[in-house]
């Protein structure tokens, strides 16, 4: 009981939601301190065998997510016709619902090999396949990332539901594992009702259950 009461005291709501300043280190790199040093002995490491992790991005605020959600929102509802909830099922393949990205966290990145160029949306799985230009980051980060406590969120397994697979994004599991198990205590039905954002009066309480099963988690196991 101890144990579990620390922890709740140890990341408030507000700091998983992306509301509060969180102290954040290293140049283009944001992460929670324990997260940025593991980064770095990881960035070492690869750059040895000749692959440069670049940071395309790790820590966002609530406003952050706030922007690139009605950003989208806007662009399906009104330059592609989609109605509300058809346009939230759209934006939420990629990306979260404000308030519940685990980008807020400070934990966790999407990156590419920066010694790779690369034409247009560089966050496509087809480029982290083999023949595309982050194969190599790829299969380095599947046989190496565990050693530095850094695990893949969203996987390719076939029967996960959720967000769709992406082989760019990466958690650094001894701060984010009890960071969701806080998380997933709260009552995120009633945090995301009270939120105002474009397109929230269409959440029903049985889309936000199924959002919350399927895309906070059905990840991979070992960061539940």
């Amino acid at each position: 009981m101890k144990k579990a009461a620390y922890q709740d005291d140890r990341f408030s709501i507000d700091e998983l939601m992306g509301k509060a300043d969180i102290e954040l280190y290293g140049k283009d790199i944001n992460l929670r301190k324990e997260a940025y040093d593991a980064f770095l002995k990881m960035k070492k490491a690869a750059y040895q065998d000749g692959i440069d992790i670049k940071i395309v991005s790790s820590y966002r605020s609530f406003d952050r997510q706030l922007a690139i959600y009605e950003r989208k929102y806007l662009q399906y509802t009104e330059d592609e016709g989609m109605e509300p909830l058809e346009a939230i099922d759209k934006i939420i393949e990629y990306s979260t619902i404000p308030g519940t990205s685990r980008h807020h966290w400070g934990t966790d990145i999407d990156i590419i090999d920066g010694n790779k160029p690369a034409e247009g949306d560089v966050l496509v799985p087809s480029k982290f396949e083999e023949g595309g230009p982050f194969a190599d980051l790829k299969n380095w980060m599947d046989e190496h990332a565990s050693e530095y406590g850094f695990y893949i969120v969203y996987t390719a397994e076939p029967k996960r539901r959720g967000f769709k697979y992406e082989p760019w994004h990466y958690s650094y599991a001894p701060l984010s594992v009890p960071m969701l198990e806080v998380f997933r205590k709260k009552n995120i039905l009633q945090l995301l009702v009270e939120e105002d954002f474009l397109g929230s009066e269409f959440l029903t309480t049985g889309f936000i259950k199924t959002y919350i099963r399927d895309n906070i988690l059905d990840i991979n196991q070992t960061l539940l």
